[in-house]
């Protein structure tokens, strides 16, 4: 007789014991995100103008939506955000070549009075018992003259700028005419996946909003800063005004990128009188509109923290370079959108990204799936 078999079959294995470690989810996650930068790097000058003009785009798109609400032909729509969007951009750059060419036909004039003044620094440095060898190897250097070879690789740069510009306008005007179904596609993706639609909406609100707070000091501290140049006698007071309203786009740093030029100029124009002055009513007028005053509204209209805007700053200028530190804050909505708005299971990360007064207000309601 054969002998029973009294083993009992396995036991059906839960699918629990063959999921993937979290923490191996955690390392392949930071292996693909280090990836996706390093792509992103290597690809920065064709991303840079996409981004840009996604973020142009985004900001004029409510000119569209107002043109669809009257019940107008959307062309009229497209073509009043095109024609926007692109006086815009052609103003800015055609105001800084224009500067930048007077700059550069202005630095020459100051060549001796660089040189007079590093002799002057010179003195003072032998007065204190500072030896001429050492002073020589000090001040080796510096050379104010190559300000006008730099001024001149400026200018010459900036057509690579406006090489860079017929890329731009080219994807304005597909994504303006793709602008035109914008609502009828996010209507679409609200129907089959809200949870899209919302992280959508909410990236491009927030950054109309900060478009818009950001442009609105810009344009003050700009005419501020120019009013002030002007009445001290700072040459082009007008090219540092449009730096001023550029690099207050910049979070954080824009203020001292903005104020270096100027500050020098005033030290070639009066010495170092003029310069302090200079620095003096830039840091009055700045620091209490950019540092205290638009933080706050910045804060509110786009909920990202004092740090998360300064590290992201840091990142996107590493990655895009320089105009990725004029998006880092549109950057930086978009990945906040597509990687914590668009799962309610991952929301709770927006708690340490937001500002204070974003914490302490109730939290939106959650987009209602069909």
């Amino acid at each position: 007789m054969a002998r029973r078999n009294d083993r009992q079959p396995p036991a059906p294995t839960n699918r629990s014991d063959w999921a993937i470690p979290r923490g191996l989810i955690v390392l392949l996650a930071i292996a693909a995100g280090v990836v996706a930068v390093t792509g992103m790097k290597a690809f920065s000058g064709v991303l840079g103008p996409v981004f840009l003009a996604l973020m142009l785009t985004v900001g004029v798109q409510p000119i569209q939506e107002w043109v669809r609400h009257r019940g107008w032909p959307r062309w009229i729509g497209m073509l009043g955000a095109l024609v926007a969007v692109y006086a815009i951009l052609l103003g800015l750059v055609g105001a800084l070549a224009i500067s930048v060419a007077q700059l550069a036909t202005l630095l020459p004039q100051y060549s001796d009075d660089a040189q007079q003044l590093l002799d002057q620094v010179e003195q003072r440095l032998e007065q204190h018992g500072i030896g001429s060898d050492q002073i020589q190897n000090a001040l080796s250097g510096i050379d104010f003259g190559k300000a006008v070879g730099y001024a001149e690789a400026l200018v010459s740069g900036l057509l690579g700028v406006f090489s860079n510009l017929f890329f731009i306008l080219a994807l304005l005007l597909f994504m303006a005419f793709d602008g035109m179904s914008m609502h009828d596609r996010l209507a679409v993706v609200a129907r089959y996946r809200p949870e899209i639609a919302y992280a959508i909406e909410t990236f491009a609100s927030g950054t109309r909003s900060y478009l818009i707070v950001s442009t609105v000091f810009g344009l003050i501290v700009a005419v501020i800063d120019g009013l002030a140049l002007w009445w001290l006698g700072i040459p082009l007071p007008i090219l540092w005004a449009l730096l001023s309203f550029i690099t207050n786009y910049i979070p954080n740093i824009g203020f001292v990128l903005g104020l270096i030029p100027p500050a020098l100029l005033g030290l070639l124009e009066g010495g170092p009188k003029l310069a302090i002055i200079v620095i003096i009513a830039y840091s009055v007028i700045n620091v209490v509109i950019q540092s205290v005053i638009q933080p706050k509204f910045v804060g509110d209209a786009v909920g990202l923290s004092v740090t998360t805007t300064f590290l992201a700053l840091v990142f996107w200028g590493w990655v895009l370079g320089p105009l990725g530190a004029l998006l880092a804050i549109p950057m930086s909505l978009l990945v906040k959108a597509f990687f914590i708005d668009i799962d309610p299971s991952t929301r709770w990360a927006d708690v340490f990204i937001k500002g204070a007064r974003e914490v302490e207000r109730p939290p939106p309601e959650e987009p209602r799936s069909p």
